[in-house]
């Protein structure tokens, strides 16, 4: 961010950078994502840091069935949002009827996304940090937690700041944040927390979604607790995912919906 606040640079998920199997990001292929909400700048964590030899983690051995589901996941990280292809723009159009069920679309580029919380008229630029999978993890939400959707989108619960997080954007953080935690551009898990996720990943396709709709929960839980505003969003994100490391590596939990955090969410 520059010294006036006006403006920021964010370091995307980097997928194509990112050599599976190898512990070295290739700076080189990161792209950037440039936008006006201060928030944001400082939310995105760091994509990957530089590793010496010496750093490189163990990795865990997956199943066959864990193999298979972990690859067909990663297809959904790698697939870029593109504003030409009409898949993502029904994807796109479906998210606002969804969300805004009485009000009528009048483009995919409108001053109406704003509403949602997006950062300026057009949506796609803000994909660029998540791809689309980001907008996937949108509609699962909507489609399956109306309500608990709905509640963080017009922030109809707690003392609410002055300055709130955009829910959109925030959206997309989390989809980032879940990749980098989970470790999921990986050819094996190196974490203990993203062996565990794989075990769930395993039993039901969908559970990246329904962990995105969980932690989306537990982030604004946090985000009241803390009495937070749009400059404390990094500390919110890394409290997030620190209660969301411990519920996942709980030894008595055998399914997501067991989760702590799951108890705040409702259809």
């Amino acid at each position: 961010m520059d010294d006036r606040g006006g403006s920021f640079v964010a370091v995307r998920r980097i997928s194509q950078g990112l050599e599976r199997g190898n512990n070295t990001c290739h700076s080189s292929s990161a792209e950037v994502v440039a936008g006006s909400a201060a928030w944001l700048g400082r939310g995105l964590s760091c994509v990957c840091a530089q590793r010496r030899e010496s750093d490189a983690r163990p990795s865990f051995d997956l199943t066959p069935p864990q193999e298979e589901c972990l690859q067909r996941l990663q297809s959904r990280i790698d697939v870029a949002y593109d504003s030409s292809v009409p898949e993502h723009q029904e994807a796109l159009k479906a998210l606002w009827n969804a969300a805004f069920p009485e009000e009528e679309l009048h483009g995919l580029i409108s001053e109406q996304w704003k509403e949602m919380g997006w950062q300026g008229k057009d949506p796609s630029t803000d994909f660029r940090g998540g791809g689309f999978i980001s907008l996937e993890n949108l509609l699962f939400f909507v489609r399956n937690f109306p309500m608990s959707f709905q509640d963080l989108l017009q922030k109809r619960e707690g003392e609410r700041s002055v300055w709130e997080y955009p829910f959109a954007v925030a959206g997309v953080n989390i989809t980032f944040m879940l990749i980098q935690m989970l470790d999921l551009e990986a050819v094996k898990p190196r974490t203990l927390v993203g062996a565990t996720f794989l075990k769930f990943l395993a039993e039901d396709d969908s559970a990246f979604d329904l962990l995105y709709c969980i932690t989306f929960k537990l982030m604004d839980h946090e985000w009241l607790n803390m009495h937070a505003s749009y400059m404390d969003f990094n500390a919110v994100m890394k409290s997030t995912r620190r209660q969301l490391e411990r519920e996942l590596l709980s030894e008595d939990i055998t399914r997501l919906e067991e989760l702590p955090s799951y108890t705040l969410l409702t259809r």
